[in-house]
């Protein structure tokens, strides 16, 4: 059987606003404390992820994937390199407040990097669990930075409550943060570039503040007043022992959520990725199996990702789950 499904293990990040949850409710087993994030899906340099089975176990996806370039298909996004980034993500303070460039930036000032448009789907948070999303006023470039010098930079900002299940489209440009309490699936272009705006005077473990990147965010932000953001128009699809919703489709990516119930249904439910393009499931809650023709299987738990190759061939899945189904 061809181009078959793996297991992907993450890299972990111990950003000093993070907490414990990816560990504890994910068993992620990483060696970190506190572990913010872990980079589930990436290609990345800055933290790869690995193939946790099959025949490639241990390596990276990135030498999977210049071994096997047609894993990725034949989209034209889909060209030279993963495009997308999928990362766990447990705020348990706020992150820094920040913006991200577009790739046109990106090409031009980061040496050909891409930019970083992102979606967050909230797992979990807080009954007051906020996150920011814009401003709540238009402000000039200098007006900010004077806000931003003498402190004040928070009363400008849009605050959004946010409850699980909530959805979340993040154009590069766009000022925000998550807040303290929220526990994110995040979808992004397949980039690292952060410009941070403010963090709350905090320090890290060696005692120094982070670094700010003030010109490079006043250079990429929208400056104008924010629309509140609104919940996506969702419809579930049925199909015996399975039902999808789309939370998210652009340029970048496309995003489902997909359910599975086999457990009181005699028939399994056929999964593959076509020729156009990969696709990664990302389990959000439950467990369950991955049946293959010839045998072979994988199981999957809350928290796994699992990586289908383009022009994979049809497997089954069995269980009870969640997932983010992911194109790129």
């Amino acid at each position: 059987m061809r181009n078959k499904p793996f297991l992907l293990r993450p890299s972990g990040k111990d950003y000093i606003w993070g907490g414990r949850r990816l560990n504890d409710d994910f068993a992620k087993n990483i060696d970190m404390n506190p572990l913010a994030e872990t980079w589930e899906c990436s290609t990345h340099p800055d933290g790869p992820s690995y193939a946790a089975s099959g025949e490639y176990s241990g390596e990276s996806l990135t030498h999977i994937l210049h071994k096997h370039p047609e894993y990725l298909g034949s989209h034209p996004r889909t060209q030279g390199e993963l495009p997308i980034l999928i990362k766990f993500i447990d705020a348990k303070q706020n992150l820094s407040v920040q913006v991200h460039p577009d790739d046109e930036y990106a090409r031009q000032y980061e040496g050909g990097q891409l930019g970083k448009t992102e979606m967050w789907y909230v797992l979990d948070a807080k009954p007051d669990t906020q996150l920011v999303y814009g401003l709540n006023h238009t402000m000039t470039a200098d007006s900010l930075r004077r806000s931003i010098e003498k402190g004040t930079l928070e009363r400008h900002l849009q605050r959004v409550p946010i409850q699980p299940d909530d959805v979340f489209y993040i154009e590069a440009g766009t000022i925000h943060a998550i807040g303290a309490g929220a526990l994110v699936a995040e979808i992004q272009e397949n980039s690292n570039l952060t410009y941070r705006l403010y963090d709350y005077n905090r320090v890290d473990k060696t005692g120094k503040q982070r670094p700010l990147h003030i010109d490079k965010a006043l250079a990429v932000a929208n400056l104008n007043s924010a629309e509140q953001p609104r919940q996506p128009i969702r419809s579930l699809k049925y199909r015996q022992g399975c039902a999808t919703e789309l939370l998210c489709r652009c340029k970048y990516f496309e995003v489902n959520r997909m359910l599975i119930n086999t457990e009181r249904v005699k028939q399994l439910v056929e999964y593959r990725a076509d020729e156009n393009s990969f696709r990664v499931l990302l389990c959000t809650n439950g467990c369950g199996t991955i049946f293959m023709d010839d045998g072979e299987y994988i199981k999957f738990f809350r928290g796994d990702c699992i990586f289908f190759p383009a022009d994979s061939q049809a497997v089954c899945l069995h269980g009870k789950a969640q997932f983010l189904d992911v194109r790129g």
